[in-house]
C-alpha cells in the first residue's frame, strides 16, 4: 500500500517545530530595524558634516550660523537637488553652530525632543 499524503499528525509535529524555530529567532531580529534606522542616521550627519558643511566652509571661510542653518546650503546648491536631507524618520536634521563647533541632531522615532531609548534624540557628536 502507498501513501500519497501527510498525515494529521505529521503536520502538525512540522507546525509545531516550526512555531519553535520562529520563537527562537524572532526575539533577535525585533528591534534591530530601529536600530539601523539610527546608524543610518549616524551615517547621513557624518555625511553632512565631511561633504556639504565642509565644502561651504572651503568656499566661504566660515560654517554657516545657527540661524543660517542647512536651509543656506540647499539654497546655495550644496545638496542634490537644491532639497534638505531628511533623517531616517522623515525629519529635518537640527543644525547648531556654536561659534565653530558644529553639532547635528536628529530627533529620532519619537519626532520631539528628548526621549529614551529608542525614541531619544541622535547627535552627531555621540555617534561612534
Amino acid at each position: 500500500m502507498q501513501r500519497k499524503a501527510f498525515s494529521l499528525i505529521e503536520l502538525m509535529i512540522v507546525i509545531v517545530i516550526l512555531g519553535l524555530l520562529a520563537a527562537m529567532v524572532m526575539p533577535s531580529l525585533t528591534g534591530k530595524g530601529e536600530e539601523a534606522k539610527r546608524n543610518l542616521v549616524c551615517v547621513q550627519m557624518k555625511s553632512i558634516y565631511n561633504g556639504s558643511l565642509d565644502m561651504y566652509k572651503v568656499d566661504n571661510s566660515i560654517y554657516p550660523s545657527t540661524e543660517e542653518g542647512l536651509e543656506l546650503l540647499a539654497e546655495k546648491g550644496y545638496f542634490k537637488d537644491k532639497k534638505l536631507p531628511k533623517d531616517s524618520w522623515g525629519n529635518s536634521f537640527i543644525y547648531l553652530n556654536d561659534g565653530g563647533s558644529i553639532e547635528l541632531i536628529s530627533l529620532g522615532a519619537d519626532k520631539k525632543e528628548g526621549g529614551e531609548d529608542s525614541a531619544s534624540d541622535i547627535k552627531m557628536s555621540e555617534c561612534k
